[in-house]
């Protein structure tokens, strides 16, 4: 057992399964009390279950920690709330709250369904609002009665949301809604003592098990398995720590042994004609321009 999350409190969502649950583990590990939240879906969403959840608090219980379960929905407001409340009722408060909960239904954009498309981006991106509105209401309200606060987010958006992947156009489009919520709130949470940051992971999961770009990448029986769960959580449970006060505003890559920092949109090329352009003059300046940009980046986040 370590120490650096020793007397914190951490709100898991998704913590039921692969990567929320190593989260979950190693904050226990590293000293946290964990509330582990997971409804216990399958990976479409449907059904639910409370073996997942009670599952990793067992584990977590029999490894010496403390962990206590939630089953709710955090992609709902009265969920969010009750995941919050659980780790106030239970522990007494809330300094790191970890959104993580998803699901998947991947389409062609041209086979997407309106309720998939809904569905995906509810579970994945208005959970992400919904329980960062919940505990940031909490840590508004110490921060404003003169208590400190040291509090944290740290959100999963995906490699699909900053680079983009073939069939993930739902999916893709609430991880990179993530990212943007990501560095706006940070902005906005600071005044509180609140840092907010994601990450975008690589890792073997129910999620990922049967998409091509991890065709190739060690496994297990490996020296290393790159993309084994665990990996992730060591970067997760330092951002929840005390030790990253001063960082905000950032979404990093990690997979295997590999950490970066997402560099987001900026301006590049351009041209200023002074004045309004015409749509015939643009036929030269806009190739021109793109031609001097660089090239996006690919599922890993290299550019060619």
């Amino acid at each position: 057992m370590g120490d650096l999350c020793a007397g914190r409190t951490v709100l898991v969502t998704g913590a039921g399964r692969g990567i929320g649950r190593a989260h979950a583990v190693e904050f226990a590990r590293q000293g946290a009390r964990v509330v582990v939240n997971d409804p216990g879906v399958e990976v479409d969403g449907t059904g639910g279950s409370p073996e997942p959840a009670d599952a990793v608090v067992a584990e977590i219980r029999a490894a010496g920690g403390s962990a206590v379960a939630s089953y709710s929905d955090a992609a709902s407001t009265d969920g969010a709330d009750a995941a919050v409340a659980t780790a106030l009722r239970e522990f007494g408060g809330l300094d790191v709250l970890v959104n993580n909960a998803g699901i998947l239904r991947d389409r062609m954009l041209v086979n997407t369904a309106d309720e998939e498309w809904d569905e995906v981006l509810r579970v994945h991106l208005r959970s992400v609002f919904a329980c960062t509105r919940a505990a940031a209401r909490h840590w508004r309200e110490r921060s404003k009665a003169g208590d400190p606060v040291d509090a944290r987010v740290i959100s999963t958006s995906s490699p699909s949301g900053l680079y983009g992947n073939v069939g993930q156009t739902g999916y893709g489009a609430a991880k990179a809604g993530i990212a943007a919520l990501t560095v706006i709130a940070a902005t906005e949470l600071q005044r509180y003592g609140v840092t907010v940051n994601a990450i975008a992971p690589g890792a073997r999961t129910r999620m990922t098990e049967n998409l091509a770009v991890l065709d190739g990448v060690t496994g297990p029986g490996s020296d290393f398995d790159e993309m084994a769960p665990e990996n992730v959580a060591p970067l997760v449970v330092w951002l929840g720590s005390t030790q990253s006060a001063g960082i905000t505003g950032r979404v990093f890559n990690v997979w295997g042994g590999r950490i970066s920092v997402a560099e987001g949109w900026s301006a590049g090329p351009s041209a200023d004609k002074g004045a309004r352009w015409d749509a015939e003059e643009l036929g030269e300046v806009v190739p021109d321009l793109v031609a001097q940009a660089a090239k996006n980046a690919d599922m890993w986040g290299n550019r060619p």
